[in-house]
This record gives structure tokens, C-alpha cells and sequence, in this order.
């Protein structure tokens, strides 16, 4: 099987795709869905998450002021950035095994593209009417009334754009108070560019864009024929069923003569919904996004003439050649080797860093041993090492270390910049995300060499991490 690159159904010659309205059982999914993701992206921001006194207690929020990330209790700081990438392949990988299961079902019923987009429609059949009504409108001259009509279906369109760059830079600061700054004039010349710049990219992708971002734009339609898999639910047409295609009439002539003939109609209901403007009875497509709208359409000629429903259908490319062989269709296989090893590899990367999250500590200390010398003999009989103590303190406020160090034998601590100062510890200051360069002496008698561990110790916490290096002796 193979891709081809579709030449897109218009309306008229090289215009725009203007789809029909339908209804049936994967049109509702697709509004319940819409509605979903809709109240999750604009509520968001205004669930709230009790993070002590002084803390924000905004449930998401990217601070970009203190650099922190906090998912409800969970906080990502600036030296956590490797967590943003695990996220990342994750992401990639559960839409690699959305692939397997059944295509582009992401881009037909989650992407933010197909969401605005399925909005923006809902929106110009409810002011300019259906698909007759717009296509009639295309060719007509401009009156009052058609002047008015698209001067209200773009200024509803800019307002629902508007409102999605409004909620998209709550996200970046606490929602209710720059929501309010926002309205009155009162927020950062930043925050309005960006408002501008998602409105204006809403209203040009989902108003304008539409089916050109889902199949030249975005690369997951290429991805999407190296990885396609023959077991995936996708959108097919049964051709063995439905050609050779004729009326409803001519149909019934030719099974009363003896002869061929298929239970398609050719009534173009499949390609008048379509939002890709494609007909799917040419074979799979790059620009499909599995969104099942034809399967609605279609099903409802089927049950109108009284034929069997299912003609264009979720059904997997190797039941599609069953059915030409004339053999009996099988249940989908959801668990097959592919799938299960994506599964397996989502829920280890997943279990990692859930992992690393729970066992990270708010501390972190880094040792270099400086070679130039590597060890000092003192006149006293002891030998001083020189160390770089890297103390990194992670929390957004200013902590205090105590740093110690355990060897065979005892030994003292000394910042290097305080001659005299010797003692058993010595205390260290990070401010918040600081990381704190120390340059420390050791000493110790000959018998301190070998295996050395330093021990930084919180002082607020008593939150303990160790690090190891050597003593050397000249």
C-alpha cells in the first residue's frame, strides 16, 4: 500500500475547501472532545494548587521571573531542563503508538489545529449558512447584507482568536491578576505582543489555513507513511463492496440482470464533508487526519437506500485486502509486538522520571581536585590538597551549607582565601538557583590519603548530599 499525495477537493477551481455539516456518531465525539479541550485550555490557569506561604498557588504556571515550571506539585527548575526533553520524546512516542493503533487519530480529534479549526467552521455555517449557501456566496456579488454576514464571521473569529492568545500567556503568570491588567490597560508591553501575535495566528491558521497547515505545514503527515502500520485503524473505503459504483437504480437493474454492482451511490457525500477536501475512495491519503467524518456522512446514504453501514469505515489495510480476497474480516489487534514494545518503552521512560523526580534532592555539590599542585607538604608534617567545591542550591530562596569531609583519618577544612581559618566544617551560601564555586583546602596527616568524601549538609532541611574524590599525598 501507498500514499498519495492529494489534490485537494475545492469548492470551485483552485478555491477554498468549504465542507458540510454532518452528524452521527464520530461528528458528536468530535464535539464532545472539542468542548473538552476547550474548557481544559481556558480553565487551566485558574485552578489553583496550595504551595505553602509565598509560593504561587497557581495549579500550571511557566514563572519565567523565578524560572520555574510547577505542574500542581510538582516544580521543574532551570537545571531540570533534561526533563523538558524526557517530556518531549514521551510526547513522540505516545503519538508513534496512537499511529499503531489507529493513524492520525490525533490530528482528526485533538490537535489544537483541528479543534479551532471544527470552531471556526461552527461558526461561519451558523452566520453565512451550510455548504450550498457558502458556495452560492462565492461567485455572488457583494451586497449589504453579504458584506455585513463576513464582517460578523471575522469579528467572531477574532474575538475566539483573541481569547485563546488571552489564555495562552495566563499560563506565564498568575491568571486572575493579569487577566484584570490585561483588560484595563494595565499589563507588560510583552504580554499584549503575545496576545497579538496567538491571535493572529489563530485567525490565520484556523481561518484561512484550515486544511493547508494539516497537510503541508505540519511534517506528521510524512512521518506518517514511514510509519504506517498495516494493523492501524485508519479510515478506508471497502472497494470491494462498493464498486463498480452507480445509482441506486442502475444498482438494482444490474443485480436483477445477473450483473456487477456496488453498493456506492457516487453521491459525494464523503467528499462534500471532508475537511481536507480529499476522497478517500481513491485510496489512503497523506492529508487524511482520521477524524471519521466521512464514515458519518456515508453511513447515512447507506441507511437512507437501505444497505448495510460500514462502506468507508475504521478498519485496518489488512482486513481492506481480506475483504478483496473474498475472506472474512478479523477483529483489530491492539496488542501485537509493536505496539506492545511502545507501550513498554512509554511506561519505562514514564517510571524514570517519575523516579528521578521522587528521589532528587534540593541540593546539589560538584568537587574538582586542582592539579596544579596536587598536594602541598606542610612543615608541620601534613599535607594540604586543593579542592573547587561547586555548591548548587536550587530552591528559590537563599540557603545555607555546612561542608565536611570524611576520610581515614582526621582532617580539616579551610576556605583557601582565609589563611588561619581551619576548622572541622565550613559554611557556605548559595542564594536562590546559585550555584556557589569554593575553592577549599584540605589537611591531613600522611595517613589521611586515599578515599575522601565530602558531605554537604542543609542547614534549613538537614538535607544531606555526598561526593567522593582522593587525597593525594607529593
Amino acid at each position: 500500500m501507498t500514499y498519495h499525495t492529494p489534490k485537494l477537493k475545492a469548492s470551485r477551481a483552485d478555491g477554498p475547501v468549504v465542507p458540510q455539516s454532518v452528524t452521527g456518531r464520530y461528528r458528536r465525539i468530535k464535539w464532545w472532545l472539542l468542548a473538552f479541550c476547550l474548557t481544559v485550555y481556558y480553565g487551566l490557569p485558574f485552578l489553583r494548587w496550595d504551595r505553602g506561604p509565598g509560593r504561587p498557588d497557581q495549579a500550571i504556571l511557566l514563572d519565567l521571573a523565578d524560572v520555574r515550571f510547577h505542574f500542581f506539585g510538582l516544580e521543574i527548575r532551570p537545571q531540570e531542563l533534561y526533563y523538558l526533553t524526557g517530556g518531549l520524546v514521551l510526547a513522540t512516542m505516545v503519538l508513534v503508538l496512537l499511529n499503531a493503533l489507529a493513524g492520525r487519530v490525533w490530528c482528526g480529534f485533538f490537535c489544537p489545529q483541528t479543534v479551532w479549526t471544527d470552531l471556526f467552521l461552527l461558526v461561519e455555517r451558523k452566520i453565512e449558512g451550510d455548504r450550498r449557501d457558502r458556495l452560492r456566496a462565492l461567485d455572488a456579488p457583494l451586497t449589504p447584507r453579504r458584506v455585513g454576514l463576513i464582517a460578523l464571521k471575522h469579528a467572531v473569529w477574532l474575538l475566539i482568536a483573541a481569547g485563546t492568545g488571552g489564555a495562552f500567556v495566563l499560563y506565564f503568570a498568575d491568571a486572575p491578576t493579569l487577566l484584570t491588567d490585561a483588560v484595563t490597560g494595565q499589563a507588560s508591553s510583552v504580554a499584549y505582543g503575545m496576545i497579538l501575535t496567538l491571535t493572529l495566528t489563530t485567525y490565520g491558521l484556523a481561518g484561512f489555513g484550515r486544511e493547508k497547515v494539516c497537510t503541508w505545514m505540519c511534517p506528521w503527515p510524512r512521518l506518517q507513511g514511514a510509519i504506517w502500520d498495516p494493523e492501524a485503524l485508519t479510515v478506508n473505503y471497502r472497494d470491494y463492496r462498493g464498486e463498480a459504483r452507480m445509482s441506486a437504480k442502475k444498482a438494482a437493474a444490474a443485480r436483477a440482470a445477473g450483473l456487477p454492482a456496488g453498493d456506492c451511490v457516487d453521491c459525494n457525500a464523503c467528499v462534500a464533508v471532508c475537511p481536507m477536501g480529499i476522497d478517500i475512495r481513491q485510496g489512503p491519503s497523506i492529508a487524511c487526519i482520521n477524524c471519521g467524518l466521512c464514515v458519518d456522512a456515508c453511513d447515512t446514504t447507506m441507511f437512507r437506500i437501505d444497505r448495510e453501514r460500514g462502506l468507508i469505515d475504521f478498519d485496518s489495510w489488512t482486513n481492506l485486502e481480506r475483504g478483496r480476497r473474498g475472506e472474512e474480516r478479523r477483529p483489530a489487534r491492539v496488542l501485537r509486538p509493536k505496539t506492545a514494545a511502545i507501550a513498554v518503552a512509554i511506561v519505562a521512560l514514564s517510571g524514570g522520571m517519575a523516579l528521578s523526580v521522587a528521589t532528587r534532592s534540593d541540593l546539589a555539590v560538584g568537587v574538582t581536585h586542582e592539579r596544579t599542585p596536587v598536594a602541598v607538604a606542610l612543615s608541620d608534617g601534613r599535607v594540604r590538597n586543593a579542592f573547587e567545591v561547586r555548591v548548587t542550591n536550587t530552591l528559590a530562596a537563599s540557603e545555607s551549607f555546612e561542608l565536611r569531609v570524611e576520610g581515614a583519618a582526621p582532617a580539616t577544612l579551610a576556605v583557601a582565601t582565609r589563611a588561619g581559618s581551619e576548622s572541622d566544617a565550613i559554611r557556605i551560601e548559595a542564594g536562590p538557583d546559585e550555584t556557589r564555586k569554593v575553592r577549599v583546602s584540605v589537611f591531613g596527616g600522611p595517613d589521611l590519603a586515599g578515599g575522601l568524601t565530602f558531605r554537604l549538609t542543609s542547614l534549613r532541611t538537614g538535607a544531606t548530599v555526598t561526593v567522593a574524590d582522593r587525597f593525594s599525598l607529593p
